[in-house]
C-alpha cells in the first residue's frame, strides 16, 4: 500500500528543531517532505535552508501559510507565539504538531480548540515521553499493581548545553530584530499575569519552568495514574528554579520534585508502588539520540524478590511520536495528546502555584 508523504512546514528553527525534529523528519523521508521553513533570524533561516536543501524560506509564518502547499506545520518557536501560529494554520485546514508547552493560559487552549473544531485539521501536542516504548509498556504494567499505595515523580536536570555541545552543533545568530525581542518580553509578561495573576517575578519563573520542563512530567503522570484530586502542599525556592509538591489521589499521595542545576546529568523518572510490585520509568536526555528510556520492575512473590530492567527497543521516543503524527494526519485520527489533554496540565500547574502561595 502506498504511504502518503506529508508536506510540512517548520515554524521556529532553534534548538529543538535542529537537534530533534529536522533530523528525524529527514530520516523519515518516506513519510515526510520538508517543503518550507520559517524563522525570524535571517541568517539562521538561510543556514538551515541550505543544510536541508529547502528553497521556500520565510521570515513570517503568515507568508509561509499563504505561499506554501502544506499538509501540516510543526510549531517549534517560542511558547508566546504558539497560539497565533496554531490558529493561523487551522484556519487553512493545516494539521498542527505543536511542541509543549502548547500555550500559557487556559484561554489560549480554548481559542485553539475552537479553531480546531471549525477546521478539518487536528492538533497534536509534542509530549514525546508518552511515546517512549518503555513508557507504553509501563501503561500496561501499572494495571497489574493492584491498588496504588504511593508514587513519586522526579525531574532534576543540568543545562541542556552540557549535552548539546558534546553531540551536535546548534546554530545561533545575533540578528533577531530588537522589536521582536521586545514583543516576546511583553507577551510573556501579559500571558503570565493572565495565567496566575499579579505575582513576584520569581513566581513567574516557577510557572515558566512548570510549562517548559515539567509539562513532560505531569503529562506522563496523568496518563499513567490519572488526575490528582488536589495539591496538599507545594513550595518553590531559588527563584522558582526548584520546586516540590504533594499531590493527593484517592487512597494515596504522590511526591513531585524538580529543579535545574549545573550538573551534567539528567534524572527524570516516575515510580509507582503497589503492595508487592513497583514500576519505574527512567528517562535520559532527549538531546542525545537513542539513549533508551527503560522500565524497571520490582516484585515480591513468596520468598523471592525479583528485579528486572526492560528496554523494549532502541527506537527513539521522538521517532515513535512522529510516526504516530503521520497516522494522525494521513488517517484523520484523533491524537492522544490533544489540546483538551494539555489543559489538564494547566489545571495542575495552577493548583501547584496556588499551594505555593499559601
Amino acid at each position: 500500500m502506498k504511504v502518503t508523504k506529508i508536506k510540512v512546514g517548520i515554524i521556529g528553527l532553534g534548538e529543538v528543531a535542529q537537534m530533534v525534529h529536522l533530523p528525524i523528519l529527514e530520516s523519515l523521508s518516506e513519510l515526510y517532505e520538508i517543503v518550507a521553513l520559517c524563522d525570524i533570524s535571517p541568517k539562521l533561516l538561510a543556514k538551515i535552508g541550505e543544510k536541508y536543501r529547502v528553497e521556500h524560506l520565510f521570515l513570517n509564518m503568515s507568508d509561509m501559510l499563504e505561499q506554501s502547499e502544506l499538509d501540516a506545520v510543526f510549531v517549534l518557536n517560542n511558547m508566546e507565539y504558539h497560539t497565533d501560529c496554531t490558529v493561523a494554520a487551522l484556519k487553512r485546514n493545516v494539521h498542527v504538531f505543536v511542541e509543549k508547552p502548547m500555550c500559557v493560559t487556559p484561554a489560549e487552549v480554548h481559542e485553539i480548540i475552537q479553531a480546531r473544531d471549525a477546521s478539518s485539521a487536528q492538533v497534536m501536542v509534542g509530549y514525546m515521553r508518552r511515546f517512549a516504548p518503555a513508557y507504553l509498556q509501563a501503561l500496561e504494567e501499572v494495571k497489574t499493581l493492584g491498588p496504588i499505595i504511593y508514587a513519586r515523580v522526579r525531574d532534576i536536570i543540568g543545562p541542556n548545553q552540557f549535552f548539546t555541545r558534546q553531540s551536535s552543533p546548534i546554530y545561533r545568530f545575533n540578528d533577531i530584530p530588537v522589536e521582536a525581542v521586545q514583543d516576546r518580553k511583553e507577551r510573556n509578561a501579559r500571558l503570565m499575569r493572565e495565567a496566575i495573576g499579579e505575582l513576584p517575578d520569581d513566581m513567574y519563573g516557577a510557572y515558566g519552568l512548570l510549562l517548559g520542563l515539567n509539562s513532560h512530567d505531569i503529562s506522563a503522570m496523568r496518563e499513567l495514574i490519572g488526575m490528582p484530586i488536589g495539591v496538599r502542599a507545594a513550595s518553590a525556592w531559588l527563584g522558582g528554579r526548584f520546586k516540590n509538591a504533594i499531590f493527593e489521589y484517592e487512597g494515596f499521595n504522590v511526591t513531585f520534585e524538580t529543579g535545574m542545576d549545573q550538573q551534567g546529568r539528567f534524572d527524570a523518572h516516575i515510580e509507582v508502588y503497589g503492595e508487592n510490585k513497583s514500576i519505574l520509568v527512567q528517562y535520559d536526555t532527549p538531546y542525545i539520540r537513542q539513549l533508551p528510556t527503560t522500565l524497571q520492575i520490582s516484585e515480591t512473590i513468596g520468598d523471592s524478590f525479583d528485579q528486572s530492567t526492560v528496554r523494549p527497543n532502541y527506537k527513539d521516543a521522538y521517532v515513535v511520536e512522529l510516526e504516530y503524527f503521520h497516522e494522525v494526519v494521513s488517517k484523520g485520527t484523533l491524537p492522544k495528546t490533544t489540546p483538551e489533554d494539555y489543559l489538564q496540565d494547566l489545571i495542575i500547574f495552577r493548583m501547584i502555584m496556588d499551594a505555593i502561595q499559601k
